[in-house]
């Protein structure tokens, strides 16, 4: 069976999106390659074209890159930021962040709506970082998204699933690719996230604050990869005040 995550016509076998911020950049190319990802965000920030040290020099070829609008505090400047992405070779994928709040780093779903339509119609693909809300995710399938990224709790806490039960909603009701992203800490929250029906999940201080990095990530992929097939597969039923026996105790030891 051909299983591919689908983002607006491009095909991934992938699930594992890899964020690459808190890496030093002799990781990386470890890192992905350990974790089989396919997609992996990075901050304008560090392709530094024409630097020394450039983010883009260190990433494997074929790899879809993930230009995120970190630093963007309005609809506006995470606009600006895509279109420098684009013009420095990152392609049309965008992660979509807007935040305002510094302590929570809470993202501006109204802003994010904003910027997600702004782009969409410039031709970017649009993956907006979220807070999940069944509202603002039809609004930015509206906007023209072609993926919605709700956290799963503050970034960079490894919390895991705060937000289960509202990112299920998102899961039940939007008819977009669901990305968990944003505070997955073990590769079994991971895995859970994906027995939900989550079309994929990205991390990244998970992997990044662990002892093995490579180790770590690699972890991360079967998890997910263990998640996906469970869903596939159906969990069974749970019974809720009784037992049953897995063999059957008809006719043994009757004779």
């Amino acid at each position: 069976m051909t299983d591919k995550l689908i983002i607006e016509g491009h095909e991934f076998n992938s699930r594992f999106i890899l964020g690459s911020g808190k890496f030093s950049l002799e990781l990386v190319k470890a890192v992905i390659e350990q974790g089989e990802a396919e997609m992996v965000t990075l901050a304008l920030r560090r392709a530094n074209v024409g630097g020394e040290e450039n983010i883009l020099d260190y990433i494997p070829e074929g790899i879809t890159l993930l230009p995120n609008t970190s630093g963007a505090r309005n609809a506006e400047e995470a606009v600006r930021i895509a279109r420098l992405a684009r013009e420095v070779g990152c392609g049309s994928f965008v992660k979509v962040e807007v935040i305002r709040d510094t302590r929570y780093l809470l993202p501006d779903n109204h802003e994010t709506v904003r910027a997600t339509e702004m782009l969409a119609k410039e031709g970017f693909i649009v993956m907006p970082y979220m807070y999940p809300d069944l509202n603002t995710a039809r609004d930015l399938a509206n906007a023209g998204a072609a993926a919605v990224m709700p956290l799963a709790s503050p970034i960079g806490s490894n919390k895991g699933l705060s937000t289960r039960d509202f990112i299920k909603i998102l899961i039940d009701e939007i008819d977009l690719p669901v990305i968990v992203d944003a505070g997955i800490g073990r590769p079994s929250q991971a895995c859970e996230a994906m027995e939900m029906g989550a079309a994929a999940v990205m991390c990244n201080t998970a992997v990044a604050t662990s002892s093995d990095v490579a180790l770590m990530a690699r972890a991360f992929k079967l998890a997910i990869q263990a998640g996906r097939d469970a869903y596939l597969a159906g969990p069974g039923r749970v019974l809720e005040y009784s037992a049953e026996a897995s063999s059957p105790l008809t006719g043994f030891l009757e004779d």
